[in-house]
């Protein structure tokens, strides 16, 4: 039996945990490499690169194991339909993760000096997102054993608000990022659209995090 099988042999949610560890795996490789963009490091940048692709590539892995195994209906009022739509989500964070590294190898991206430190907040903001995700998605075993309790789905609930509250910080940073651009896109031409890019992608992040989150509480309040 493969190591999904397995896991789902003792718990129908520990294959969304540990997929979702693997993608926010990836997404926590962004500050390294935006550090080796900011240093014109382009061999830093291509490691880093290798890093997130074999992350990703596990995560994708994961992913696909998870949706053969996935039952119909798994516990109580929770469908297998509800489970992939948060997968997805997950799923989401490591691609787009890739996406930027790829865009940032391909080009040999070295930051602009305008740029560095709001890349490094956003990306920052990003990851706080990403790690409340995490964090509401270990919840989900708890949720099953308490059969869905009134106190830890309160719990659950008040992590998803913090979520929401860090995807809008991430937001606001993403937004003095492209700021940040917009005044210097006259100097480096062509080169504005792919930090324009980079932004967004990085922005993404959190927003996949939260798309996670707030199909877990529509789950949870069903």
């Amino acid at each position: 039996m493969s190591v999904i099988a397995n896991l789902f042999g003792r718990s129908p949610i520990r294959p969304m945990q540990t997929h979702m560890k693997a993608a926010a795996d990836c997404a926590r490789v962004i500050p390294e490499l935006l550090e080796a963009m900011a240093a014109g490091d382009l061999a830093g940048i291509d490691r880093t690169r290798e890093s997130i692709d074999d992350l990703e590539h596990r995560a994708d892995e994961l992913k696909h194991e998870i949706r053969i195994h996935l039952p119909k209906r798994l516990f109580m009022a929770v469908e297998r339909r509800d489970m992939l739509e948060i997968l997805d989500s997950q799923d989401s964070i490591a691609d787009v993760a890739q996406d930027v590294a790829e865009i940032a190898a391909l080009r040999g991206m070295k930051t602009p000096e305008a740029l560095k430190a709001p890349l490094a907040a956003l990306a920052s903001s990003a990851l706080a997102a990403v790690s409340q995700i995490e964090a509401v998605v270990n919840e989900l075993d708890e949720l099953v054993e308490t059969g869905f309790g009134r106190h830890e789905v309160a719990r659950v609930e008040e992590m998803i608000t913090a979520l929401n509250g860090l995807e809008s910080e991430a937001d606001e940073r993403g937004e003095e990022a492209l700021k940040a651009l917009f005044q210097i896109e006259e100097e480096i031409g062509v080169g504005a659209f792919y930090w324009y890019e980079i932004i967004n992608w990085i922005g993404d992040i959190a927003d996949y995090a939260e798309r996670a989150g707030n199909r877990i509480r529509l789950l949870i309040a069903s």
